[in-house]
């Protein structure tokens, strides 16, 4: 920028949930003591006060910047900008609505971006539990054959609605006297120390999982049957090498679920509260559900093991609570739709990168974005 002039322009980020819960304290939620237009002018004067306030701040420690004229994203010329821009990505046919699970902050009410989620350390439920397949004809026995899962979400079982296998990987048949537990071979080992089953034996013959998919095996708890699937996120890393699947509550699950055509039915609502047509669960909170999630499994013998389990999880970088994925209608800026990733690409190609590094960076991160949530389930806070 050398021979040019290049003011420090100063600029404050006006919309956003902080403001919300703020005013939130003060006047209450929208609906119960103060109607969605006067929230909004409630919160337009809250921002200036801390605008303000931070003005004032800034000046006294000497930062030198065009103070009379900075960018405020709540300044209607601004908004318009925003809404020209948005009406150019709609023409340009980037924009689609998908129900689909984001991560979902249950004391926010609203879905998160990428950004605002953290990780830190919590303590799971961590839970084993059997899918009893309904015909055992491929596997030449006469004792049901149960498929193992291990899950540290109990609560979204309810939303099952398959088993995922890895096409490639080996499982065996482990005999525990009254039943054959499935598993993958690579584990099976290492799950038996966990489970402590006296006099279990592990089969020699392998199975595929390609040899497994499409049967069909039992739900633990609901009166249901769902079919066993494969997918590329299976791993060997930790558990049984069986995935509980549900695309509502899973990114994995949801994409998986999408090549299999199952069903995203959402049983939460917006507070994290089971739907009061959610069988044997109805009005509980998913987190404290898991107890029941866990008798229920114990009452129905298809809990294998439960043990808690620390570990890094996602948090609401507002609220430091844990977050879910959850599926809702949200509406997105879609990397592939008509080849905006594509495009990006090309337009890297037409920059100078300094150092060189930068351009394959940044074509990595081009590359891994995920689609853009751009609306969340709040008034007015447009990401």
């Amino acid at each position: 920028m050398s021979g040019f002039d290049a003011p420090y322009v100063p600029g404050w980020d006006c919309h956003g949930l902080p403001i919300e819960l703020n005013v939130e304290k003060k006047k209450g939620k929208v609906g119960h003591k103060i109607d969605a237009n006067s929230f909004r002018a409630e919160c337009r004067k809250y921002a200036d006060t801390q605008v303000n306030k931070q003005k004032q701040d800034f000046q006294r420690l000497g930062i030198l910047g065009d103070w009379d004229n900075p960018y405020l994203t709540k300044d209607f010329g601004y908004e318009a900008n925003i809404v020209r821009a948005l009406g150019k990505i709609v023409e340009n046919n980037h924009i689609s609505k998908g129900y689909k699970p984001v991560h979902w902050c249950t004391e926010c009410g609203s879905a998160l971006a990428e950004a605002e989620v953290e990780y830190k350390d919590k303590k799971s439920d961590a839970i084993d539990v059997k899918f009893t397949l309904i015909d055992n004809t491929l596997f030449g026995v006469d004792k049901p054959v149960s498929i193992v899962i291990w899950t540290t979400t109990p609560w979204t079982l309810p939303a099952n609605e398959a088993v995922a296998l890895h096409s490639e990987l080996d499982y065996v048949l482990v005999d525990t006297g009254n039943e054959y537990l499935l598993l993958a071979q690579a584990l099976a080992e290492n799950a038996l120390s966990r489970y402590d089953i006296q006099g279990a034996t592990i089969g020699e013959k392998t199975f595929s999982g390609s040899e497994i998919e499409g049967l069909k095996v039992q739900h633990p708890f609901y009166d249901k049957q769902v079919p066993v699937i494969l997918g590329e996120h299976v791993t060997i890393e930790a558990g049984t090498g069986a995935v509980h699947t549900a695309p509502a509550h899973g990114q994995e699950d949801y994409a998986v679920g999408l090549q299999y055509d199952l069903p995203v039915e959402c049983p939460v609502d917006s507070r994290g509260v089971f739907f009061e047509d959610t069988e044997l669960l109805a009005g509980q909170f998913i987190f404290k559900a898991n107890a029941s999630v866990i008798e229920i499994l114990e009452n129905t013998n298809t809990l294998v093991k439960y043990e808690p389990l620390q570990h890094s999880y996602p948090h609401c970088w507002r609220h430091k609570a844990p977050v879910i994925f959850r599926a809702t209608p949200q509406w997105f800026v879609s990397m592939q739709q008509n080849g905006l990733r594509d495009a990006v690409n090309r337009e890297i190609l037409k920059v100078d990168w300094i150092p060189d590094w930068g351009k394959k960076r940044i074509e990595l991160m081009v590359g891994n974005r995920p689609d853009w949530c751009i609306l969340g389930s709040v008034f007015g806070v447009c990401r």
